[in-house]
């Protein structure tokens, strides 16, 4: 990670607006981000208490569209989008023909025959690639629109109280994973009450050009009920209490959903074939060779990624996700064990500055907000 802009890495609309909000700027999946503007606890801690706005401009808007684009996002995905409502979404994944996860992906129905897919900012590309590959055949077309979209996100418990006066999408009827189109700010938007928080709130879409504008509005907004923006720092600690995974620490390609304990979200049981069916239909059937446990550290020290998972003198597995939390007070973390470690009350040591320390598996979430 570098302050430094290299030729390669993406700016969104909102650079120089982080940049004269005093934002640290990291490079994150071939973007220029703000990692933090102060306190990364003190932004963690307004969005679980009041509300935040994040910059997610860097994420990845695939659009599929035309008469066979949901049987098209059937056979190339592990979900199953021809069963959504016009203006549902659910979690998804697409696989490598091994099982392994090239993505987690949002999917939006917006139509009958129109659906947005929301990738990864460091995998939009290659998700593009696949889906471009996976569609040929059938009655649909891809529109990359990922450069052209830009992405705000307003969460927090008083997310709602922000946004309802700005926007004339009815968000009190508006459900968890749907979204609607309509203005915000007098601009045309996509709202999805979506996020990766584990709070309430909302993701507003629009084109590149107007996301300056809203950004201020929102932000006029958001400081008006006492909260502040949020960099990439305070939504990886969110997240985490959420039990969220996060590319590139819980998936990546060399691990199924099934180890990552989102079975679920795999459709063994619709029609057709998809890519990856075989594998994890084998999977599924004779269960994953590790599974993504949540620890609590009982000891002292913070585990983070890569640290070394022990029961007795057998390495069991390594740490996947860690920090401090700082809604909970403890520390936290994720990690990938042999199964007969991963059951809540077991403990286990991770290994933290060649020292062992104590921890307890429990069942994640490690936050669940008050409904």
């Amino acid at each position: 990670m570098t302050d430094a802009l290299e030729p390669s890495v993406h700016v969104t609309p909102l650079t120089e607006t982080h940049r004269e909000l005093g934002a640290r700027l990291i490079e994150f999946g071939g973007w220029l981000m703000p990692v933090q503007y102060g306190s990364i606890i003190e932004e963690h801690r307004t969005v679980r208490e009041r509300v935040g706005l994040f910059d997610l401009s860097h994420m990845g808007e695939l659009y599929v569209e035309g008469p066979d684009a949901g049987p098209a996002l059937a056979a190339a995905l592990v979900t199953d989008p021809p069963s959504l409502a016009v203006g549902r979404a659910h979690y998804s994944m697409i696989c490598a023909p091994d099982g392994g996860v090239i993505d987690d992906l949002i999917v939006y129905r917006l139509g009958e025959a129109r659906f947005l897919v929301v990738a990864n900012a460091g995998n939009a590309a290659v998700v593009s690639d696949a889906l471009a590959e996976r569609l040929k055949g059938f009655r649909a077309v891809l529109d990359d629109r990922s450069l052209a979209t830009g992405l705000l996100a307003v969460q927090g418990p008083r997310a709602r109280e922000v946004l309802a006066p700005l926007t004339d999408v009815d968000l009190s009827s508006l459900r968890y994973y749907a979204a609607a189109e309509g203005t915000v700010a007098g601009i045309d938007a996509l709202v999805a009450r979506t996020g990766y928080t584990g709070e309430d709130g909302f993701e507003v879409f629009v084109e590149t050009s107007r996301t300056a504008g809203l950004w201020d509005v929102l932000l006029d907004a958001v400081r008006a009920a006492d909260g502040l923006p949020v960099g990439l720092g305070a939504r990886d600690t969110l997240r985490l209490e959420a039990g969220m995974p996060l590319y590139g620490n819980e998936l990546d390609r060399d691990t199924t959903p099934y180890e990552a304990g989102l079975g679920r979200v795999v459709k063994l049981g619709k029609a057709g074939d998809f890519v990856g069916r075989a594998a994890l239909e084998k999977v599924a059937r004779d269960g994953p060779s590790r599974r993504l446990a949540g620890l609590v550290v009982e000891g002292r020290g913070i585990a983070r990624h890569g640290h070394p998972v022990w029961s007795g003198e057998r390495r069991t597995g390594v740490v996947t996700s860690g920090t401090q939390s700082p809604t909970l007070g403890v520390p936290i973390a994720m990690a990938y064990v042999a199964p007969g470690d991963a059951e809540p009350g077991t403990v286990v040591d991770i290994e933290i500055r060649e020292a062992r320390v104590a921890a307890r598996v429990v069942a994640l979430p490690f936050y669940r907000r008050n409904p």
